[in-house]
C-alpha cells in the first residue's frame, strides 16, 4: 500500500467492526483482568482515563518483544494498567507505579491485592517530585506515561536528564522504550481545525477538569516534538485509539 493514511474505515460502524475482529485475532488477557476492565467501565464515571483491553493487549506484545521485566508507570488511575504491565513482565518482574491521587492508589492496591498480583509498587505524590528522587534497584526497561497532559514535557525532561550515558544511578536502561498515550487527544493535536468533528466540540470539553483542555492540546504538541526532535530517542506516533508515542532510548 503505497498511502500512509488508513482508507478501511468509511465510517464509524465499520471502525468498530475492524477493531473488534483486530481484538478478536490479537493475544488474549487473563479473564480476571478484563473483568477488572469491565468493573471499572460499570462503576466508574472516570472509566474514559483507563486504557482499553484492546490497547492493553497491545502493550502486553509490546513489553514482551522489549523484553521488558521492570516497568515505571507515570499516572495509575485505578490500576488496571498496572495489573496489565505485571501481566506482561511476570511474577519475576517488577512494576513501579507513580499516582498523584492517594484515593486512586489506595483502590488499585485493593484491587491488586485482590487479584493475587504482588510485583507492583504505588508511590503517592506529583510524579515530577518523585522522579527526581527515585532510586530503582536497577535502570527500568519501560516506561509508560499516561498522567496529567500538561505535565508530559516535564516528565520527559526528568527521564532523560536522569538516564545519561554512563550514570549509575539512571532511570531508564539504554533501549529502554518510552511510551506515551494519549498524544493525539481524538485528533485535535494533529488536526484542530472545522473538518475535524472532535475539534468543534473542544469549546464543552475544554471546560471539564483534567480532559481535553487547550492547555493539554499545546502540552502534547510540545511533548510530541520533543519527542521527535530528541537526539536519543528513535520515536514512532502510533494513530491508534487517542494516539500513542513509543520511543526507544539511545545512548
Amino acid at each position: 500500500m503505497k498511502d500512509s493514511a488508513p482508507v478501511l474505515y468509511p465510517n464509524e460502524q465499520v471502525g468498530k467492526k475492524v477493531t473488534a475482529y483486530s481484538e478478536e485475532h490479537t493475544l488474549s488477557l487473563p479473564k480476571e483482568l478484563t473483568d477488572f476492565h469491565a468493573w471499572i467501565l460499570e462503576t466508574q464515571e472516570t472509566a474514559n482515563y483507563t486504557i482499553s483491553t484492546f490497547q492493553a493487549k497491545a502493550l502486553v506484545w509490546l513489553a514482551r518483544l522489549a523484553g521488558a521485566k521492570h516497568v515505571l508507570e507515570i499516572g495509575c488511575y485505578l490500576g488496571f494498567s498496572a495489573s496489565i504491565w505485571s501481566h506482561a513482565v511476570g511474577p519475576d518482574g517488577t512494576v513501579t507505579g507513580l499516582e498523584f491521587d492517594p484515593e486512586y492508589a489506595k483502590i488499585a492496591d485493593s484491587k491488586l491485592a485482590g487479584l493475587g498480583i504482588k510485583n507492583v509498587s504505588f508511590k503517592i505524590g506529583a510524579a515530577a517530585d518523585t522522579l527526581k528522587t527515585l532510586t530503582p534497584t536497577v535502570p527500568y526497561d519501560l516506561v509508560f506515561i499516561d498522567a496529567d497532559k500538561t505535565g508530559y514535557p516535564t516528565y520527559l525532561s526528568l527521564l532523560l536528564s536522569r538516564s545519561q550515558p554512563g550514570k549509575p544511578d539512571r532511570l531508564l536502561r539504554p533501549g529502554a522504550l518510552i511510551v506515551a498515550d494519549n498524544v493525539l487527544r481524538r485528533g485535535i493535536v494533529a488536526d484542530p481545525s472545522d473538518e475535524n468533528p472532535h475539534a468543534a466540540s473542544q469549546a464543552q470539553r475544554a471546560a471539564r477538569a483534567h480532559y481535553g483542555r487547550d492547555t493539554d492540546l499545546a502540552a502534547l504538541d510540545e511533548f510530541n516534538k520533543a519527542v521527535a526532535g530528541s537526539g536519543r530517542i528513535e520515536s514512532w506516533l502510533v494513530p491508534l485509539w487517542d494516539g500513542v508515542m513509543v520511543g526507544r532510548l539511545l545512548d
